[in-house]
């Protein structure tokens, strides 16, 4: 694959290592990069309210977490058989009240310990469209097919956007001082807000993050999207949507952020989890012969120098 133009990228001072704690948290983009870390067994955690595109969003519920302000009956609401919140994403409702509130605040308290001894945070932008609720007069991470008339879809201006992010890293800063922030915009097209529509609103986003990272130490920027546009400009990258990355194109994109973000020496641990993750996944002619046997001796040794050499590993 020859590509005509890359994005020039420069290694980040403060990268990511095995003894890292990283949260992902914004569109369904940051749950592939999520998978990936997953999948390599780093210390992660990814949307624990469930997939939001918002920034506004994302900045009322990491308020809440930070300042601990539980949900409450107030906050959530009965509709199709189900307790939902207009701060989570649907998947979290549940057809009990008493459950959903304990699942809503027991996340609260997981997601405000976990941040408190997070390394870096990446947040992943997915739209500047956001849907305000008439009634509430707040923007919502979810309407749960409440009927439109209840909301006012709007395009927040870059300016407005800015503001966000800045309460957004403040608040992140403030519960810890030594985190780093990065920032991307989700390469997953909206279309369902017109062509033109997302263009604007990717250039929105892109506008802002740019705005509130150049001076800042700890502010960085991730360019997933530009690098679907700019690197991998043709449809053959995109799924059978042509909107979502297809496999492809989420390993490019991976594998320029681990060239930025993951730490040099972690890639023979890398390269062991994976033989690990592979060997896992092969299935024998013969699970009595004495070769696989030999196979799976040599596998668990490998499972327990790296659960001896790093605890959180787990197979």
């Amino acid at each position: 694959m020859k590509l005509q133009t890359q994005i020039p990228l420069k290694v980040a001072e403060n990268t990511i290592d095995y003894n890292s704690k990283v949260f992902l948290m914004g569109s369904c983009f940051v749950e592939n990069i999520g998978e990936k870390l997953q999948y390599f067994k780093f210390q992660n955690l990814v949307n624990p309210f469930g997939i939001i595109f918002h920034p506004v969003a994302m900045e009322h519920l990491l308020d809440r977490v930070v300042k601990e302000r539980f949900f409450t009956v107030d906050d959530i609401f009965y509709l199709n058989e189900r307790w939902q919140c207009f701060e989570v994403h649907s998947e979290m409702g549940n057809s009990s009240k008493e459950a959903f509130l304990d699942h809503l605040n027991t996340s609260l308290e997981a997601l405000k310990a976990f941040l408190q001894e997070a390394s870096h945070v990446v947040i992943t932008l997915g739209t500047a469209w956001g849907y305000r609720h008439m009634e509430q007069g707040k923007i919502v991470a979810n309407c749960h097919k409440v009927p439109q008339k209840c909301f006012q879809k709007e395009l927040m201006e870059v300016n407005a956007l800015s503001l966000s992010l800045k309460r957004t890293t403040s608040l992140l800063l403030s519960l810890n001082p030594e985190i780093e922030i990065i920032f991307t915009v989700s390469p997953v097209r909206h279309i369902k807000d017109g062509f033109v529509e997302n263009q604007l609103s990717k250039a929105h986003l892109i506008a802002a993050v740019h705005q509130i990272i150049t001076g800042e130490k700890r502010l960085h920027c991730f360019p997933s999207y530009e690098i679907m546009m700019d690197e991998l400009r043709d449809y053959r990258f995109y799924a059978e949507d042509m909107l979502h990355p297809n496999e492809t194109a989420v390993k490019y994109i991976w594998k320029k952020f681990q060239d930025v973000w993951i730490d040099h020496e972690s890639l023979p641990i890398m390269k062991e989890v994976e033989k690990v993750q592979n060997g896992l996944q092969h299935r024998p002619f013969n699970r009595e012969s004495e070769e696989y046997k030999k196979f799976q001796l040599k596998l668990q040794q490998k499972i327990v120098y790296l659960s001896s050499t790093y605890p959180h590993i787990q197979f």
